[in-house]
């Protein structure tokens, strides 16, 4: 145990901008591993699902729907400008 508080010592003395990044570093890998957020984080990427429907594709039944968004003679937006 001395010899590591010899070390950080020294090393304090000698560059003390490398032993803040280094400590900084390691407390970085470390500390969400303890953190009380990690477990919560856990569990609501657990719950989102990972296939999310497709929206309606238009059948021929839905006039005022474009038949896909980047149709240009699909676009009827008069419902939108009715909002």
């Amino acid at each position: 145990m001395a010899a590591i508080a010899n070390f950080l010592k020294t090393m304090w003395n000698k560059e003390p901008v490398l032993t803040v990044s280094v400590g900084l570093g390691i407390a970085a890998v470390f500390l969400p591993l303890v953190s009380p957020y990690t477990k919560l984080t856990t569990m609501m990427n657990q719950s989102m699902p990972y296939v999310y429907p497709v929206p309606v594709r238009d059948d021929g039944n839905m006039p005022d729907t474009p038949a896909h968004p980047c149709d240009p003679q699909g676009q009827k937006f008069d419902w939108h400008k009715k909002l």
